[in-house]
């Protein structure tokens, strides 16, 4: 796949000189601090050096301070209060560190998970019956609810009262419940607009703790679980959000609680954990208990007391990810041959639909097929009658937009610019599948269909120095908003053998026309352009640069993303 390298167009040359003479580093890197919005001194000193005194009064929140004092009524009262979350690692994270707060001050809580297959996204007809069967009197939603107004109306009529913790977009109406914790209400003053659920969550139990005289380290001891929602949530990490994953991973990689330890050991991770390492060797193991059994055995594990119980919880979570990765690679493989076989020439779009597919990986497995067919995806498959589905889109394209226009064709649908879900009747996919095509075709623009590599800056092979890493190092943690840098290089050539690993893989030793420096460089999947490079002929790679530890011997290698040939 042809993909285009998108040069930062940051030229404000006399800034990014002040900055890298004022700061001390090299050129090359106060230009990628400049294009982050890093001016000076002091904005360089906020960014290198995170503080948690930089984190922001709680109580700017809109409705913050009725919810603290609807909380400590509840608890005054002696009432039941019920925790409850969405099935997904920010859901889970959300329930299990305010269920763990409030359960270590008071009795009467208990936590409800919604089955993602029987009741869906969100907060549940069946989770509001069973909180009034049961005496709940105060429910606390996290990472869902700012849409439930109906379902919060329900609960009124039940005498359940509702705080809700999202941060996800509201409607043109404010659900009627108690408190509304979410700072993109357009009526919120709260300085940071990015929070993830659980991110909400912890500002709710920071201002309980500050106005009942709890210490900010027992507040601060739910920072790992928060930064696992901020990474596996795909938050920026920016502002507020930064310092939060920033002292979430500093906990995670030196006093992790037991069920992330063993989430931890289970993944076979043995070097100190980055946001990716999160992303990829966490969130899934937390995701798969909700997507093939139940979510909550995910806040079980996370809740776990001690490291043998954590193990057997974290055993099971294993178990489950094992079988959601077989079960999203067979479905994968079987989309990929539907497209290639029904696969239209010039096909602007995706749309699969086979009524075994399991539902509980559909996302995951439109975002593989965009990786192999860059264009706008929607899988689909039976559930309860239905054809119900994911969609998820390409850089810079709206596919909620898309969706929106065949609303007539569908019973529900959600979402945002890149990911929505979607339902319809089943013998509404093919008129569907012709309309989305149309719409996408007539709206996606030709540089919308060309995957892109955003590049921070071109740099020669002798820049790449260990006090470059070192600093480099320290701009993590790296994640949207703040991505790992990416170089370009010109004028490469492989020193010696390249090698080719499980067919695959291409590694080589780099060198640069003009220098006696050579540096490893590993591309994973890239074992197409093996012969070429082997050919000696030169090319330009783009990259990031990482360490690699190898029989505890650190060195510097270039993680190649993508090579351009010389012609």
């Amino acid at each position: 796949m042809v993909r285009k390298w998108v040069f930062n167009q940051q030229k404000d040359d006399k800034t990014i000189a002040q900055l890298s003479e004022a700061i001390n580093v090299n050129p090359v890197l106060a230009s990628i601090l400049v294009s982050r919005d890093v001016l000076n001194f002091d904005q360089a000193k906020t960014y290198f050096r995170p503080d948690l005194d930089q984190l922001h009064d709680p109580f700017l929140m809109q409705d913050m301070e009725v919810a603290v004092t609807r909380l400590e009524s509840a608890i005054k009262q002696g009432e039941n209060i019920l925790v409850y979350g969405d099935y997904d690692v920010d859901g889970t994270t959300s329930v299990a560190m305010v269920y763990h707060f409030l359960s270590s001050i008071y009795n009467n809580v208990a936590f409800y998970i919604p089955d993602r297959y029987k009741e869906g996204y969100g907060i549940s007809r069946q989770g509001i019956e069973w909180a009034a069967e049961n005496g709940y009197s105060l429910m606390i939603s996290l990472d869902c609810g700012i849409k439930a107004n109906d379902l919060v109306e329900l609960a009124n009529d039940k005498g359940i009262d509702f705080i809700i913790c999202d941060h996800h977009t509201p409607g043109d109406e404010i659900p009627n419940a108690v408190a509304v914790l979410d700072p993109k209400r357009r009526d919120c003053s709260y300085p940071y607009k990015e929070l993830s659920g659980c991110g909400v969550g912890f500002k709710l139990i920071q201002a309980f703790a500050s106005r009942n005289n709890i210490s900010k380290e027992k507040v601060f001891e739910y920072l790992d679980l928060l930064a696992i929602s901020i990474a596996s949530d795909i938050v920026p990490i920016s502002g507020e959000n930064r310092v939060l994953a920033y002292y979430g991973l500093l906990k995670i990689n030196t006093s992790p609680r037991p069920g992330i330890k063993a989430l931890i050991s289970l993944s076979g991770k043995k070097a100190e954990l980055d946001i990716s390492g999160v992303v990829f060797g966490l969130g899934p193991r937390i995701n798969a208990a909700g997507r093939i059994a139940h979510a909550k055995g995910a806040v079980d594990l996370l809740l776990s007391k001690n490291i043998d119980e954590a193990t057997e919880f974290g055993g099971k979570i294993n178990q489950q990810n094992d079988k959601r990765r077989d079960v999203d690679r067979s479905i994968t493989e079987e989309a990929l041959e539907l497209i290639e076989s029904d696969s239209k020439e010039n096909a602007n779009t995706t749309v699969l639909y086979q009524e075994h597919w399991h539902k509980g990986v559909i996302g995951i497995v439109a975002s593989r097929c965009i990786e192999n067919y860059y264009r706008p995806t929607v899988i689909l498959t039976e559930s309860e009658g239905k054809a119900t589905g994911s969609a998820r889109s390409v850089d810079g394209y709206n596919v909620y937009n898309a969706i929106s226009s065949c609303e007539d064709l569908l019973d529900q649908y959600g979402g945002h610019m890149y990911a929505a879900g979607l339902s319809m009747p089943i013998a509404h996919v093919e008129k569907f599948k012709e309309r989305f095509e149309d719409y996408v075709s007539s709206t996606i623009t030709d540089d919308q269909k060309i995957p892109k590599i955003n590049v921070d800056a071109e740099i020669a092979i002798d820049d790449i120095t260990d006090k470059f890493y070192k600093i480099l190092r320290q701009m993590s943690p790296f994640g949207p908003e703040n991505m790992t840098p990416v170089f370009v290089m010109h004028n490469v050539t492989a020193k010696g053998a390249p090698l080719l690993l499980k067919d695959i893989h291409l590694k080589l030793k780099a060198e640069q026309s003009g220098s006696s420096k050579t540096i490893d460089c590993i591309g994973f999947g890239m074992g197409h352009v093996f012969e070429q490079v082997k050919s000696g002929q030169p090319f330009s790679i783009a990259f990031t640069i990482e360490e690699n530890d190898f029989r505890n011997v650190k060195s510097l290698q270039l993680f190649i993303k993508d090579i351009k040939f010389v012609i």
